[in-house]
């Protein structure tokens, strides 16, 4: 079976270089992607449920923001642009490994980063530091740095995103970071749903903190995040969530739907 987990990032695995490449936005790019990425989910997920956006909306909107979230597969970018553009109308800057592949990516808000060394990684992270100055944008980031298996414990962190917080703190006073706990659940359909739940904000202020000591604790606080979200989806506790698209019952579902209200003794339904 193909080794589906790495625990080394890609370019430092292939120890490959790669030149740095920005975001480049356009408003053309843009309609095009959120046309795409928004149908890619519809066609692949019943539906996209999120949770406590409230938070977000009443954030300190003078100051930069960035939302991390931890990285089981491929659809987080996807459910991370959506977030951004669908929920909070907003650009998102998103860091990705070998972008020389997909270099499209750039013109809906991706940089590149190249982990084959902290020095290597250097100049995304500045690069971070410079966008979210424009309090249009915010940055999406997965600060594991590799995907992991879904649900993995411990939540560890890379310092990268403590190291873009200290420095947007020296350049612009604050930053608001923010735990977002996504799952991806079959519920009763036939197809999963993407639950988002937005935690509580964190407003750093103060840029002297201990790189490795507030790196630990912003995994502690989104791990007790989305194990607090698990808890709950467990036990079906889903009426708190607000709903972004949710795809229309197929014929046989109605069916199953209508046979259930007549309620006939002994139909199964």
């Amino acid at each position: 079976m193909e080794d589906l987990y790495q625990h080394v990032p890609p370019t430092k695995l292939r120890n490959k270089d790669e030149k740095f490449a920005p975001a480049k936005t356009s408003a053309f790019w843009l309609f095009v992607a959120d046309y795409v990425f928004f149908h890619m989910m519809e066609n692949r997920f019943f539906a996209f449920r999120y949770k406590n956006a409230d938070k977000v909306f009443h954030r300190d909107t003078s100051v930069p923001t960035i939302l991390f979230a931890p990285h089981t597969n491929w659809w987080d970018g996807l459910v991370g642009y959506n977030i951004c553009r669908r929920i909070f109308k907003k650009e998102i800057r998103i860091m990705v490994e070998e972008l020389n592949r997909f270099p499209l990516l750039r013109r809906c808000g991706a940089f590149s980063v190249n982990k084959k060394s902290p020095q290597a990684s250097m100049e995304a992270l500045k690069f971070a530091v410079q966008e979210i100055g424009d309090l249009n944008n915010f940055l999406y980031i997965f600060p594991q740095g590799i995907i992991m298996p879904p649900n993995y414990r411990p939540i560890e962190f890379q310092t990268g995103l403590t190291y873009i917080a200290q420095n947007a703190v020296k350049k612009y006073g604050k930053v608001n970071l923010i735990p977002v706990a996504v799952n991806y659940a079959f519920l009763r359909a036939n197809k999963p749903e993407v639950l988002v739940d937005f935690q509580d904000i964190i407003t750093l202020e103060d840029s002297k903190v201990d790189r490795k000591e507030y790196t630990k604790y912003l995994a502690d606080v989104l791990t007790k995040g989305c194990d607090k979200q698990l808890e709950e989806l467990s036990k079906g506790e889903l009426e708190a969530y607000d709903t972004l698209y949710q795809t229309p019952l197929q014929w046989y579902r109605k069916i199953e739907q209508r046979l259930k209200k007549l309620e006939i003794p002994g139909s199964g339904v």
